[in-house]
């Protein structure tokens, strides 16, 4: 006798799978609209929910960063026979070398050079002003502004040519040119008040090689501003005095950090469980969605499954055929839903002035969301469906 073969099912193809699954939300367009309207909504909550909670936790980090958190000061102490101690010259280039900190600058005290508007005041008038040798970076690192004029660049910083700050500019007035130690040198610009650091308000500001070159500034730095990484202000901190005077750490003084770092990192903290809860609650609201959707088609569609079962298909078919159907539907609503959520955020970000923020991660946090959602929801109906003997399936149509 021949032996005979058994017979094997044929496996579906990822096209075959997609056409099928395709076939099915076409046959119910406008079900298929509301279930993917329902995920898209769910989507789009999650991801306008997160986008614009970050777009305002930006918000407040970029109006805290303009209180200094991560911004440290050095400066020289005193000795251990009460002296004044200076900083090596070597501090800030040692400073700039810590990993943590994005940036370093310094000023140093020009001594025993009083400022006049004119070399016609009395010598003892000297309005209470100091004068400052700056480096080229200072403004960019404590958040300084210019109000009118330029600030000093590498040419300027080599020649008699000073920048005023804000009180300073006022006492001295609207002049050209100011008088000190024997010499006029030309304003070239005035800055804003600067909040970081007010003791550069009542400051004229000169280059560091002007200095050395026309007043015998002896090239010790007076006060660096540093800032850092914000996570790692603290570790910054520690080693600060150290690095900037290895032989006397002790003779060193550093600032503490801004007393709006804890509240800063709070708020974050806050922020982040406050976007997760709701963005799982969308994602759940989503997912009864897709449920509800599939479990309803297979009620609808038994005839069909009787039909593919008395046909030849098999109950692993049939399970790949409302999986596959589920995940489209799925997939579809999801893409719309990130689409109109960045496009919420975007509104309102830019309604209330705010940067536009939507992290990487909840994009691609709610395409993979939907893939699991429509994967979870479509299990059950799909295991539902396979389990119907193609007799009952046609006999229930």
């Amino acid at each position: 006798m021949p032996r005979t073969r058994s017979l094997r099912p044929a496996r579906l193809s990822s096209s075959d799978l997609f056409r099928l699954g395709g076939s099915g939300l076409r046959a119910r367009p406008l079900r298929a609209v509301l279930s993917a309207l329902g995920i898209a909504i769910g989507i789009a909550a999650m991801v306008s929910v997160v986008g614009i909670g970050t777009s305002s936790q930006a918000s407040l980090d970029r109006a805290l960063a303009e209180l200094g958190t991560n911004m440290l000061t050095v400066a020289p102490g005193n000795t251990m026979f009460g002296e004044e101690a200076f900083l090596p010259d070597t501090a800030l280039s040692m400073i700039k070398r810590i990993a943590p900190v994005t940036a370093a600058t310094a000023i140093g005290t020009v001594a025993d050079t009083p400022i006049y508007r004119s070399d016609r005041i009395p010598k003892g008038e000297t309005g209470g002003l100091s004068l400052q040798a700056a480096q080229l970076d200072l403004l960019t690192t404590v958040g300084a502004t210019v109000a009118h004029g330029t600030w000093l660049n590498a040419a300027l910083a080599r020649y008699p040519a000073v920048v005023l700050g804000s009180a300073a500019a006022r006492r001295l007035g609207d002049v050209p040119s100011v008088y000190i130690g024997g010499r006029w040198y030309r304003v070239v610009g005035v800055l804003n008040s600067v909040p970081l650091a007010p003791e550069l308000d009542n400051s004229v500001l000169i280059g560091w090689d002007a200095a050395t070159s026309y007043l015998s500034f002896d090239g010790h730095a007076t006060t660096i501003y540093t800032r850092s990484v914000e996570s790692q202000v603290e570790n910054v901190r520690s080693v600060l005095a150290a690095t900037a005077n290895p032989e006397s750490p002790d003779e060193v003084n550093v600032s503490k950090p801004s007393d709006a770092l804890a509240p800063k990192r709070a708020a974050n903290k806050t922020y982040n469980a406050l976007l997760l809860g709701l963005g799982a609650v969308a994602l759940l609201v989503g997912g009864i969605g897709v449920a509800n959707t599939m479990v309803i088609s297979v009620l609808e569609r038994r005839s069909e499954i009787g039909l593919r079962r008395s046909l030849g298909a098999t109950r692993g078919n049939i399970r790949t055929q409302f999986v596959s159907e589920s995940l489209l539907l799925s997939a579809l609503g999801g893409a719309g839903g990130v689409l109109g959520g960045f496009v919420v955020t975007g509104v309102y970000a830019i309604s209330r002035d705010w940067p536009t923020v939507v992290p990487n991660w909840v994009i691609l946090g709610g395409l993979a969301a939907t893939v699991v959602i429509g994967a979870v929801a479509g299990l059950y109906p799909a295991i539902r469906a396979a389990r119907l003997a193609p007799t009952e399936a046609l006999a229930a149509a």
